[in-house]
């Protein structure tokens, strides 16, 4: 499963409003309002913060990934934003994160879920990708960074 599979380009914030951890996340997941993927917003809302709550998923390097698992979701969905002001999100390397990747599963698929983390974190970990998304100005160019990127992976994988 590739990243591009479950990131819809209407699922980027190019510039988020958020100013603190949570405002954040909901801002991400509200863009699943009305999403025929979703069960129970709400549910799913609760989820993410739940995990959140068990230890932050600011991995560094100005990326955070806040995930989770839940029924409340038919299938595994994401949703991508750029911060123009970095926040503090509790990060691993206590720097302000600027870039958030918002990964829902659903329960039974804990495979996909955990081979999508995996792949997201690698692919953050290339300083010129996330400066090459921290520059980014709009959803469109986000997403095709995005794509771009998944492609070199996979060519070189």
């Amino acid at each position: 499963m590739k990243i591009c599979d479950i990131l819809r380009a209407d699922k980027v914030l190019s510039s988020m409003e958020g100013t603190n951890k949570t405002e954040i996340i909901d801002e991400l997941i509200n863009l699943f309002k009305d999403d025929e993927r979703i069960k129970n917003l709400e549910e799913m809302r609760n989820a993410v913060h739940d995990r959140e709550k068990i230890m932050s998923t600011g991995v560094g390097k100005g990326f955070a990934i806040p995930h989770a698992k839940t029924d409340s979701v038919n299938e595994i969905i994401a949703a991508f934003g750029r911060l123009d002001k970095p926040i503090d999100f509790q990060a691993l390397d206590e720097q302000p994160v600027n870039l958030v990747f918002l990964l829902i599963g659903k329960e039974s698929l804990v495979g996909p879920h955990i081979k999508l983390l995996s792949r997201i974190s690698r692919m953050m970990n290339k300083d010129e990708f996330r400066e090459s998304l921290a520059n980014a100005t709009t959803a469109e160019e986000i997403y095709s960074l995005f794509e771009n990127e998944e492609k070199q992976y996979f060519e070189n994988a």
